[in-house]
């Protein structure tokens, strides 16, 4: 995200790191390694509600960052960064989830890893004994 928008690597960088993104997804889904990706989406008006509450609530303070108000300026690009994203780093789907409500962003995630599990048809291990010697 933060090297495409700021400008940090040249684009083939940032297009091989895709392709290599694509390949270690690939090779933990081929290795038996369940992979699910979720983007946290929230709004640009939550996020100026959520910044300004870092600076307004003292019990917020440790999250205010400076460099997060200069971010937002950029906001435009970084979602169309994320949608790039979106669409070349996607061997492995992605759950964008709704999460100006964390009560909504909890509720997503849940049913998509309960679903995720009921899929996976899991088993208990069967229960080894031991023999004993009397």
């Amino acid at each position: 995200m933060v090297p495409s928008v700021e400008g940090y690597f040249s684009p083939e960088t940032i297009a091989r790191r895709y392709d290599h993104i694509n390949h270690f997804e690939q090779l933990l889904e081929d290795s038996g390694t369940r992979v699910l990706k979720f983007y946290l989406h929230i709004s640009k008006e939550v996020q100026l509600e959520r910044l300004t509450d870092r600076i307004d609530n003292p019990q917020k303070h440790w999250k205010h960052n400076d460099g997060d108000w200069e971010s937002r300026k950029k906001w435009d690009a970084y979602m169309e960064v994320y949608e790039r994203i979106f669409d070349e780093c996607n061997v492995v789907p992605w759950h964008i989830v709704p999460s100006d409500r964390n009560w909504v962003k909890v509720n997503a995630i849940a049913k998509v890893l309960h679903q995720t599990l009921k899929e996976m048809n899991l088993k208990w291990p069967e229960l080894e004994t031991m023999k004993f010697k009397s």
